[in-house]
């Protein structure tokens, strides 16, 4: 199946590793020309370094204001045009509603929300006809993940602003999804394993609550974004779509 990918141009954040990474890396094998961002400029380049000829790094942090308009100038600039978005960041510290600070919500208001928000304008008044915008979300965002208060408290409203842009864009043919993984196997998911004290009964607990009895692996979350951002999935918008082997269940 083409997905009609080949010469499209996608900025992508947080795609320096992680789920950020694999959705640019099956967006690339498919042709498509990218922009590539994290905190690390070095890390961002070495990314794109890793993707081909048609990808760049940009260093981005999303809670910069001025990042949305940089990484737009940049796809605009070095490819001429800009088809899509995939905002993703890195996940916020875990912690109890007791035990987050002012200052994490904050810092994490500024990254997973408000950051998503701009970018996702600054796109949309690029592009003007036609389009995608993508987020990478959380199954939190159906249901709270122990110890990830903050992410569980962020990603529902960014998904509830992502399902009102699809509204609203949807009349200019610009069309908006969510995706929300669960236990991939990313550094963050091991990272929250150990936070138990004890990681391989952490994962065998969450295996035995997921129907295909597995983690999933990277290029299989980067594959349905792949798809979700592609000419492919053109009458697909305001869906929430769980990348998660079953373990919502259809909830």
């Amino acid at each position: 199946m083409d997905l009609g990918l080949k010469d499209k141009v996608y900025v992508l954040t947080g795609a320096s590793r992680g789920l950020g990474f694999a959705a640019a890396r099956e967006l690339a094998a498919d042709g498509a020309r990218l922009v590539v961002s994290g905190r690390d400029g070095d890390a961002a380049a070495r990314a794109a370094a890793s993707l081909g000829t048609d990808a760049v790094g940009v260093a981005a942090d999303n809670a910069d204001p001025a990042a949305a308009e940089r990484l737009v100038a940049t796809a605009r600039e070095r490819f001429g045009r800009l088809d899509g978005v995939l905002i993703s960041v890195g996940g916020p510290p875990p912690g109890s509603a007791e035990g987050n600070d002012d200052d994490q919500w904050r810092a994490a208001f500024e990254s997973v929300f408000l950051g998503a928000v701009r970018l996702a304008r600054t796109a949309a008044e690029a592009m003007g006809e036609g389009g995608v915008i993508g987020f990478v979300l959380s199954s939190s965002v159906y249901e709270p993940v122990p110890g990830l208060t903050i992410s569980n408290g962020l990603r529902p409203g960014l998904a509830g602003f992502a399902k009102s842009l699809a509204a609203e864009l949807g009349p200019r043919g610009i069309r908006v999804v969510g995706l929300l993984p669960a236990r991939i196997e990313t550094d963050r998911v091991r990272e929250l394993d150990a936070l138990s004290g004890d990681s391989e009964a952490a994962r065998a607990r969450h295996e035995a609550r997921i129907p295909l009895g597995r983690y999933g692996a990277p290029e299989e979350f980067g594959r349905v974004a792949a798809f979700l951002l592609s000419p492919a999935a053109s009458y697909l918008t305001g869906v929430m779509v769980p990348v998660d082997g079953g373990a919502r269940q259809g909830i």
